[in-house]
C-alpha cells in the first residue's frame, strides 16, 4: 500500500472558490450560478463556459465516495477557458457536486490506505442518490438534488453528458448510453500511458456490449438486466435524460488504487464454482455485520440517519446479489469478470460495516471494537488480494481529463 498521496481531494467549498475565481478571471465567457439547492439547504452550483448552443454537460460528486471527480472538473473548466479550440462551437457546463450533503459525510480528503478510506466512508442508500433515485423512487418523491439535476438537463440540452465516477480499486473503465464511435481508442491509449489498468469486465456492466477494451453500452431499457434483484437499473436513472434532446452519456470511471488483475481476458477455469464461493463469502460477510447491527441497534437512539439507513440499504442488497450470482450469467466468465465480482462482493459488507462503524463509535457502543477489527482485517485483506497500489492523482485526474475531451469530440463529430 502506498504513502500519502501527492495532492488531497478538493472539498466541495474549495472546488466552489476555484469556479467562482475562474469566473471572475472571464466574466465574458464564464458564469457561476446557483440551479438549485440540498435536502439539507446546500446550494447547487453550475459553471458554464462558452455560449454555443452545442452544450456538454460534465457532473461531479453524484457518489459521496468518489472524490476523484471534483479535481478533474476543475481541471476541465481550466482546461476550456484557457483552450480555444476547445470550446470552438460548443459550450461547456459544469456541476460542481450533485450531491454535497454526501460529500459532507465522506471524510477521507487524504487516504493512506484503504482502511483510512473506509474509516470515513459515507455513499448514501439508493433512494437518497441524485443519480440512481429516479430507478428506485416514483417521480413525486425524488430528492431536490434529482431535481436540479434533470433541470439543467432540460436547459442546456447537451449532446454529451459526462458523469464522473470512481472506484476505490479496480481500474477504469467506461459506460454509455450510446455508442461513441472511436472513443475506444484514445481511453485505451491514456491508460496506458499513465499506468492505469483497464477493466476489460466490469460488474457494473455485466452483459452488455463492448465498443472496445473497457467501453461498454448499456443495453436498451426494457432488456434483460444481468443482475436481476437489484433495484437501481441505471437505464432508469438520469443518464437517460439526455437521450430526449439527443443526446447521451458517458460515465468515466478511474480508480484511486490500481490493481492490475482487472484486465485478464484468460477464460476462467471454473467459473461456476468461483461464483458460488464469492456468493456464499458474500452472505457469510454481510451476516457478521448484521450481527453486529442486530446487537447494536436496540441501544441506538433516535431516528436513523443516514450512516445507518445508507448501510441497512447495502446489507438488504446481499441476498439478491448473491442468488444472482448462483446463477448462469449472460457474459463471458473471464479471469477479469470473476476478479470484478470478487471485488464487488468485497465492498458491499466492507462498506456496511464501515458506515455502521462510524454510527457505533458515535453512539460509543460497546459493540464498536468487533466491527473495527472487520473493517481493518477486510481492508487489508482486499488490498493484498488485489495488489493494490495508489495511482497518481495527478493521473487520476489526468487520465479522466483525457478521456471526457475525447468523448466530447467523437460525440460532437458523430452528431454533426
Amino acid at each position: 500500500m502506498s504513502h500519502l498521496p501527492e495532492l488531497r481531494y478538493p472539498s466541495v467549498a474549495e472546488i466552489v472558490s476555484s469556479a467562482s475565481a475562474l469566473a471572475a478571471h472571464r466574466p465574458d465567457l464564464c458564469v457561476l450560478r446557483e440551479v438549485g439547492a440540498s435536502r439539507a439547504g446546500r446550494p447547487l452550483h453550475l459553471l458554464s463556459v462558452g455560449h454555443s448552443r452545442h452544450a456538454v454537460l460534465v457532473v461531479a460528486g453524484a457518489h459521496a465516495n468518489e472524490p476523484t471527480g471534483g479535481s478533474t472538473l476543475l481541471s476541465l473548466a481550466e482546461r476550456v477557458l484557457y483552450r480555444r479550440e476547445l470550446r470552438r462551437d460548443t459550450s461547456w457546463h459544469f456541476l460542481l457536486c450533485a450531491d454535497p450533503d454526501g460529500a459532507s459525510l465522506h471524510a477521507t480528503p487524504a487516504p493512506r490506505t484503504l482502511l483510512d478510506y473506509h474509516l470515513g466512508f459515507f455513499r448514501p442508500a439508493g433512494p437518497e442518490q441524485p443519480e440512481w433515485s429516479p430507478s428506485v423512487l416514483p417521480p413525486d418523491r425524488l430528492p431536490p438534488e434529482t431535481r436540479a439535476l434533470t433541470r439543467v438537463i432540460d436547459e442546456v440540452r447537451p449532446y454529451l453528458q459526462v458523469t464522473l465516477h470512481g472506484t476505490d480499486l479496480g481500474g477504469s473503465w467506461v459506460q454509455l448510453t450510446k455508442d461513441i464511435p472511436g472513443l475506444a481508442e484514445p481511453f485505451a491509449k491514456s491508460a496506458a500511458e499513465l499506468r492505469i489498468p483497464v477493466e476489460t469486465a466490469a460488474s457494473d456492466a455485466a452483459g452488455w456490449p463492448a465498443s472496445g477494451p473497457g467501453v461498454h453500452v448499456m443495453p436498451a431499457p426494457g432488456s434483460d438486466a444481468a443482475y436481476p434483484s437489484m433495484p437501481d437499473d441505471a437505464r432508469h436513472s438520469t443518464w437517460y435524460h439526455a437521450h430526449r434532446y439527443g443526446g447521451l452519456t458517458a460515465v468515466v470511471e478511474v480508480p484511486m488504487w490500481a490493481s492490475d488483475l482487472v484486465d485478464d481476458p484468460a477464460p476462467h477455469p471454473a467459473p461456476a464454482a468461483a461464483m458460488r464461493r464469492l456468493a456464499d463469502r458474500l452472505v457469510a460477510d454481510a451476516g457478521q455485520v448484521e450481527a453486529v447491527l442486530e446487537r447494536a441497534l436496540p441501544r441506538l437512539r433516535g431516528p436513523d440517519g443516514p450512516l445507518l439507513r445508507a448501510s441497512k440499504w447495502a446489507l438488504a442488497l446481499v441476498p439478491g446479489l448473491a442468488a444472482d450470482w448462483s446463477q448462469p450469467l449472460p457474459v463471458d466468465t473471464t479471469m477479469a469478470y470473476v476478479g470484478s465480482v470478487d471485488a464487488f462482493g468485497r465492498r458491499i459488507p466492507l462498506r456496511a460495516a464501515s458506515m455502521l462503524l462510524r454510527v457505533l463509535r458515535e453512539a460509543g457502543d460497546r459493540e464498536a471494537p468487533r466491527l473495527e477489527e472487520l473493517v481493518a482485517g477486510w481492508s487489508d485483506s482486499f488490498a493484498e488480494r488485489f495488489r493494490a497500489r495508489w495511482v497518481p492523482l495527478e493521473n487520476q485526474v489526468e487520465h479522466q481529463a483525457r478521456t471526457v475531451m475525447a468523448a466530447a469530440r467523437h460525440a460532437r463529430d458523430g452528431t454533426v
